[in-house]
């Protein structure tokens, strides 16, 4: 009965796999027993390393990009910080200018007053706080007009002893922090003569 069963089974004892034509021998996984595919698969596993160069490369490109990634992350969080500092550093100026602008409206009998010198305590504070965020004032006056610093609001004929292209008068003072203008001084220029 056993070789009933085992006749009855396609692959099996000559029987051929459905599809196969009847007169051919049966090969391939179905032929094959656990021994052959263990001894099959031991001969396609000496093939992988062919193939771990490129896991390799697409492994380091991988990293490359991660770090791509994390520089570009830390750039652009430093540039909003920096972007943020500046418009806290711009409004800290503004005010700046208003007690400058107030100090020199001051009449001079009233500069002794205990209200006028609080105004002039709390400018120096101010200069001091922002100096000590290395926002600096942009020289002016006499400089060789740089437009990075300054800003020309107008061309003049240049007065005597006055290089032409020179700084001849400062109309809002300007600041620099790290090499940069964080804001550009507003200034009249001496016309050069091209």
């Amino acid at each position: 009965m056993t070789d009933d069963i085992r006749d009855a089974v396609p692959g099996k004892s000559g029987n051929p796999a459905p599809g196969a034509p009847a007169n051919e021998p049966v090969t391939g996984p179905e032929a094959e027993g656990p021994a052959e595919a263990l001894a099959a698969g031991t001969a396609n596993a000496d093939r992988l390393p062919a193939a771990e160069p490129d896991y390799k490369d697409r492994w380091l490109r991988a990293e490359a990009e991660v770090q791509n990634t994390r520089r570009r992350m830390l750039r652009d969080r430093d540039d909003t910080v920096r972007a943020s500092e500046e418009r806290i550093l711009l409004d800290m100026v503004e005010v700046l200018d208003d007690l400058e602008r107030a100090l020199a409206a001051l009449p001079q009998e009233q500069a002794g007053n205990p209200w006028a010198q609080g105004v002039a305590l709390t400018a120096q504070r101010l200069r001091d706080a922002l100096a000590r965020r290395g926002v600096t004032a942009i020289a002016t006056v006499g400089e060789p007009f740089d437009p990075v610093f300054h800003d020309a609001l107008l061309e003049v004929a240049p007065p005597e002893g006055t290089r032409p292209g020179a700084v001849v008068q400062e109309v809002q003072k300007g600041y620099a922090r790290e090499n940069r203008a964080l804001r550009a001084a507003r200034v009249v220029v001496a016309k050069s003569d091209h």
